[in-house]
């Protein structure tokens, strides 16, 4: 994930926690939101080490397996336009 949405959860994760909804609706919609987002940040935390191994991954076998490399390379780049 992105540093700006990482930034955009963080902040929506604070609000929400700020809000106290009279209604049970509310409250059991921002509980569920609350996880969600949680579950987000987590999620990208995790997928950073895989991001820096499949870097390093290119790196390694740019030489020796260039089809390799470009079959990974493509997988970085879609996963970096998926936002991860």
């Amino acid at each position: 994930m992105n540093q700006e949405l990482d930034q955009l959860l963080e902040k929506l994760k604070s609000e929400i926690e700020g809000i106290q909804p009279n209604d049970e609706k509310g409250q059991e919609l921002l509980r569920e939101l609350s996880v969600d987002i949680r579950e987000l940040l987590e999620q990208a935390e995790a997928k950073q080490p895989m991001m820096q191994r499949l870097q390093a991954s290119i790196d390694h076998f740019e030489v020796t397996h260039p089809e390799l490399t470009a079959a990974l390379s493509s997988l970085s780049n879609i996963l970096s336009n998926a936002g991860i």
